[in-house]
This record gives C-alpha cells, sequence and structure tokens, in this order.
C-alpha cells in the first residue's frame, strides 16, 4: 500500500528542509505543496537480496506532501494521509499548530454541515441522521477536543485532520538538526554512516515510527532481477498482497508461496528451504506476517 504522510507546520519551522532530508529532493519555488516520495530503511532487504542475488533492492516507500502554511484551504491538501509530520521549534509551536488543525477541522465540518442541512430538507433520514452526528462533532470541536477523542463512528468523507497520528519533530538544538540532516541525505550512504560514527539517521527512527503506528508489516518479494520491500496494513491478506504489487496479479491469484525472511537467509536458497519443509502454499485469505517472503503465482 502507498503510505502518504503530511508534512505540516508553522512558517519558516523547517517542513521543507525536512522534506529534503527525507527525499533528497531541494524543491524550487514557494508557496505550493512538494511531493516526493522518501524509503523506508529496512536492515533486512539487502540480506535477502544477497540470498536471491538480486541485480537490484528496492526499498519500501512513504509519499510526502509539504504544505506551504497552516491555512484551512492549504492543510486541505493533506487530508487524505494516513499519517503527520508535524515540525516545530518548540512547545509554543506545537500548541499553535495543534490548534490550527483543529481550526481547519471546524471549518471541514461546518462546511459539510451547511451542505448536509439543505440536502436534508428533502426529508432522507440517513441526511437527517448526519446532520445531527455533525452538530454533535461541530460541538465537540468547539469545546478544542481533537476529532480523534469523538467516542462514535463518522462519515468516511471527512477525512479529519486531527484524527491522523500526529508525530512532532522538533527542529533545533534540543530536537533533530534538519539542514544537517538535510546536507547528509546529498552524501553516499556510507559517507553519512561515517560521520555519524556508524550511527543511522533519527530521520530513519521517525519513518519506522510511522509503520508502528498505522500498524503496518513489510512483506518482501525476491527474485534475480529485484528484490522489494512492501507495506500492508496489518490483519491483510495474500489477496491484499497481491493487489498491492499490481492488479492482474490480485486478479489471477492462485497460490502464494511463503517462506520466512530469515528462514530464507539461514538456508541460503528457496530450494534448499522448500526442501527443510520451510516454504508452504497459501491461498487468497492468509494474513500476511512482517519478513514474509512471497512468491505470487498467478494467470491472466
Amino acid at each position: 500500500m502507498a503510505l502518504d504522510v503530511g508534512i505540516v507546520g508553522p512558517p519558516a519551522s523547517g517542513k521543507t528542509t525536512l522534506f529534503t532530508a527525507l527525499t533528497g529532493v531541494r524543491p524550487e519555488g514557494y508557496g505550493t505543496p512538494h511531493v516526493g516520495v522518501a524509503p523506508i530503511a529496512d536492515e533486512r532487504l539487502p540480506k535477502v537480496a544477497q540470498v536471491v542475488k538480486s541485480a537490484k533492492e528496492t526499498p519500501a516507500t512513504i509519499r510526502l506532501i509539504d504544505v506551504p502554511g497552516t491555512a484551512s484551504a492549504q492543510l486541505g491538501g493533506v487530508r487524505r494521509s494516513d499519517a503527520l509530520l508535524g515540525v516545530v521549534r518548540d512547545q509554543a509551536d506545537l500548541t499553535s499548530l495543534e490548534l490550527e488543525l483543529l481550526v481547519a477541522d471546524r471549518d471541514h465540518v461546518e462546511r459539510r454541515l451547511e451542505r448536509v442541512r439543505k440536502e436534508a430538507k428533502s426529508g432522507d433520514q440517513g441526511l437527517r441522521a448526519e446532520v445531527e452526528l455533525l452538530e454533535r462533532l461541530l460541538a465537540h470541536i468547539d469545546e478544542e477536543r481533537a476529532v480523534r477523542d469523538w467516542p462514535g463512528e463518522l462519515p468516511p468523507e471527512l477525512e479529519p485532520l486531527t484524527a491522523k497520528p500526529l508525530i512532532p519533530i522538533v527542529n533545533g538544538p534540543d530536537g533533530v538538526d534538519l539542514a544537517l540532516e538535510a546536507e547528509l541525505r546529498e552524501l553516499s550512504a556510507e559517507e553519512a554512516a561515517e560521520y555519524r560514527n556508524g550511527g543511522s539517521s533519527t530521520l530513519e527512527d521517525v519513518v519506522r515510527q510511522l509503520a508502528t503506528i498505522l500498524d503496518l508489516v513489510t512483506f518482501f518479494t525476491a527474485g534475480d532481477t529485484e528484490t522489494r520491500a512492501w507495506t500492508l496494513r496489518n490483519g491483510r491478506s495474500a489477496l491484499d498482497a497481491a493487489e498491492s504489487i499490481h492488479t492482474d496479479i490480485a486478479r489471477g491469484f492462485i497460490r502464494c508461496e511463503v517462506i520466512r525472511w530469515d528462514d530464507l537467509v539461514e538456508t541460503g536458497s528457496h530450494a534448499e528451504a522448500a526442501r527443510r519443509g520451510l516454504q508452504r502454499l497459501e491461498g487468497k485469505g492468509y494474513v500476511v506476517a512482517d519478513g514474509d517472503v512471497l512468491n505470487i503465482r498467478f494467470n491472466v
């Protein structure tokens, strides 16, 4: 699945610097959203690739959207995001950002309420029920409570910002030096690791935290051409995994060969893993586990 993450924060907080540090892209221009892709570091990927002698390694990715401000219209660009990264300089910035997100949600709910009220004049009971729900939700927001604290169901069209996970990133001496991270992003992985004395980027931990908060698992596809990591919601099936790779694969799904990544690495090949009984056949309904290596058989 594509993981969409919005980057939000007050002006001059370092949003675009974070975007550059994660994607390696220095966007030109100001006042428009920036969209890019950042890899999810996974130490298992090269180990699997080495065993199957892949010509290429492709990590799972997140899609980042950096919006230029905190006005309601600008924040609308990240409503469909799965999570938000909030770039702030201090606690005051974070408090202000959370309020801006709440204000944007209030405007969003109020506009929908006005529209549904007009449509409910037709007498449709479903629309009347939604009007009552939105009125209660608006009162909830007016009490300066985030939508994530709302106890009931919500219309799926709302996509409220304050219902999404928000991970604060403090840009400065008490947090992450985003300017330095952006500069290190321009170096090779080896050079950057040497500068960090062998350590990893703090931002890699942020990306892993996103995966944890969103309850994602990582599975792999591995062959001599390419070994690739993919993300999937925990609890999803082999058919869902197939669809995330390509809709044709899901349409023609026959069966799925499954092996744990560490079993593959230990045995040294798919054939040896199968000989030892560590590879099994699963159907469409198999629940994919973190670290599975999948070989999906299909016919279209």
